[in-house]
Order: structure tokens, then C-alpha cells, then sequence
């Protein structure tokens, strides 16, 4: 990575880290960091006013899965959005990735919208 990509990952983790309403995971496995993920509490005015706590890059190193590491670590983010008092628990995946849509199905998860992205 160059000297610029470096940069923006510093400049965003160092936004991501002064923030309250963020959490940056790093699951290890021994010494080793096995997977990472991120949180985001969002307040909102949908459902009654219920806070979500949405589940972004969610990484399980590919040698290690179907270990339940995964699985560990999304019920360790579900108990803690009811620690937070949030409402719901949200994520998006990659519709190219029937497997982990079936990995997120086996959790509880309800592939209930169809999302959106708009690159700029």
C-alpha cells in the first residue's frame, strides 16, 4: 500500500475511533487477529424512535471459517445492542455471496430490504 492509501486508513480509523456511536472489533484467536468488524449505534425516528446498531465489515480470516467464530461474535454483538438499548440489529452483505446469506439466515437474520449504493 502507498504512502496516500496508509493516510486514509489512519485518517479514518482516527474518525472512527473519536466517535461514540462507533466500535471497531478485532476478534483474536490466540495471538493472532482472526477477524475484525465494525458497529454503529443510529439513532433513529423509524420503528417507534429504536436505536440500530448496524454491522459493517464483518471478516472472519477465510482459513477459520465455519469454526463458529463468526457465530460467536455475532451473538456477542447481538447482546450487546441490548446492552446499548438498541432495537434492531442491521447489516448488509454482498448479493454475491450466497454463502454468507445463508450464514446470517442461520443466525436469525431476515433479508427483509433490498439495499442501494450510489458511488461517488
Amino acid at each position: 500500500m502507498g504512502r496516500r492509501g496508509s493516510f486514509c486508513y489512519r485518517r479514518a480509523f482516527a474518525a472512527i475511533d473519536a466517535d461514540p456511536a462507533q466500535l471497531l472489533l478485532a476478534v483474536t484467536y490466540g495471538q493472532d487477529v482472526v477477524g475484525t468488524m465494525q458497529l454503529t449505534e443510529i439513532p433513529g425516528l423509524s420503528r417507534g424512535g429504536a436505536t440500530r446498531l448496524e454491522v459493517e465489515a464483518v471478516r472472519v480470516r477465510s482459513d477459520l471459517r465455519g469454526r463458529g467464530i463468526g457465530a460467536a461474535v455475532l451473538g456477542w454483538t447481538r447482546d450487546e445492542a441490548r446492552r446499548r438499548g438498541c432495537g434492531l440489529v442491521q447489516l448488509t452483505t454482498d448479493t454475491r455471496r450466497p454463502e454468507a446469506h445463508r450464514f446470517y439466515e442461520r443466525l436469525g437474520f431476515t433479508a427483509s430490504h433490498v439495499g442501494f449504493k450510489l458511488q461517488l
